[in-house]
């Protein structure tokens, strides 16, 4: 009778609710890179198949095994949305705080009612107004990754 092995964390797959780490790299469809883990100095720790990432992103690593690699693009629509010419605002410039000079691809945060943060970017100026573009930036764009699962943990 032959011995039987024990499973490896190389045997665990990532299923729904599994805490994954993964490396990664993503570019844009001329090649520059919009973000990796090696800016933040750690891997990306997320519950898979809790929306903590884009669905593109989800679903991608569903079934990966650790030390397993991938490459993957993600269409506008499965990371984060297509553009919306609807949430480009023109807003008055007496509504800025006093003092605070706009300028184009700037970045704000704008709070709801609610106190819900919404960031924004400053695409025009003028002398009467500003415009916001509330877009996410990487709105409409497709999203290539390169990723490394470095770590599995099995969901409950």
């Amino acid at each position: 009778m032959a011995d039987e092995q024990p499973a490896t964390d190389a045997a665990v797959k990532v299923a729904k609710n599994s805490t994954v780490s993964v490396e990664y790299t993503g570019t844009l469809a001329d090649g520059s890179i919009f973000d990796a883990s090696s800016e933040h100095g750690k891997p990306l720790t997320f519950v898979a198949g809790a929306g903590q990432v884009v669905p593109g992103f989800d679903d991608a690593v569903m079934g990966m095994k650790q030390g397993e690699e991938k490459t993957f693009t993600i269409s506008a629509g499965d990371a984060y949305g297509e553009r919306t010419e609807e949430l480009v605002q023109k807003i008055p410039r007496q509504q800025l705080p006093q003092g605070m000079e706009p300028a184009a691809g700037m970045m704000l945060t704008l709070q709801t009612p609610e106190g819900q943060q919404i960031p924004a970017t400053v695409s025009a100026v003028d002398t009467e107004a500003i415009t916001l573009d509330l877009n996410h930036p990487l709105a409409g764009k497709e999203l290539t990754f390169a990723i490394k699962v470095v770590k599995i943990e099995p969901g409950g």
